[in-house]
Formats: C-alpha cells, structure tokens, sequence
C-alpha cells in the first residue's frame, strides 16, 4: 500500500514522543521477560539484581533491533505508532520503508537517543520535515496515519 508522501502530515512531533515512551515501556517489560527466561545476575547476598546477564543482555539487545527493524520497515508502525496514530513511510514512494531503510533508522538511534531523545527531539524541531537523523540517512517521513 502506497500513500502520497508530497501533502504528507509530517507534523506529529507530540504522537512522535508519545510513541517512543510507549515503545521503552512495552521493551521494558519485554527486557523483564528476557532477564527471566536468560537469567538475571545475583549480587553476593543472593538477592537478584535488575542487570541481565551477559546472554540475556545480547538477546534484549537483538529484540530491540528487530523490533523496529522488522516492524517499521514491513509495516511502517511500532506498536507505539500505531497507538498514536503515526507510521514511518519512504519519503518517495509514501510506502513502507523496507527493511534496509529501516536498518539505517535502527542504527542512528544511538545518536538521535542520546541524552534520553534529546538530541532526536532538537533536530526534529529544527528540521522542516521533522525528521531525526534515522530519518534524514534513511530518506524517511513519519507522517499521520
């Protein structure tokens, strides 16, 4: 399914926030059922600690990436998105961006999550389209549903 990305409503800058605290809330709680299933490390009193393991730190970490790698680049929607009414779309074609597209947007947010998305926040203010950096490499809009 293809939109036109030209009169696209790229001015989700709130639903945008929304939808990333959903998403840290519902990998958090994924984060939880790993440190379960992977195992959690004990302190010296034998009381468990909130840090994974080695092995269920790796296994988040793959989770998160396919989380938005696979649902933003086959379905344009994070769970979080799809909450707030908003889906990430190639800027060209108005479609969803492909796995490849949504690679880029995965990797660049170490840099557009620093400071807790401050750095993604600013640059969406300061860009016409409001995009991030993810967005701006991968040549995507996030724009109304």
């Amino acid at each position: 399914m293809t939109y036109p990305s030209l009169s696209a409503d790229v001015h989700v800058t709130g639903r945008r926030v929304v939808a990333t605290i959903i998403d840290a809330v519902l990998l958090g709680c994924l984060g939880g059922i790993v440190a379960r299933v992977a195992g959690v490390e004990t302190t010296a009193s034998g009381f468990s600690s909130t840090r994974l393991s080695s092995g269920g730190s790796l296994a988040w970490f793959v989770l998160v990436v396919l989380y938005y790698v696979l649902l933003e680049g086959l379905f344009g929607r994070t769970v979080g998105k799809l909450v707030t009414g908003i889906r990430v779309v190639d800027e060209v074609t108005g479609a969803a961006p492909g796995i490849g597209k949504a690679i880029i947007r995965t990797l660049l947010r170490i840099i557009d999550g620093l400071f807790a998305y401050l750095v993604g926040y600013i640059v969406v203010l300061s860009s016409r389209r409001r995009r991030r950096l993810g967005d701006m490499a991968a040549r995507t809009l996030v724009v109304r549903a």
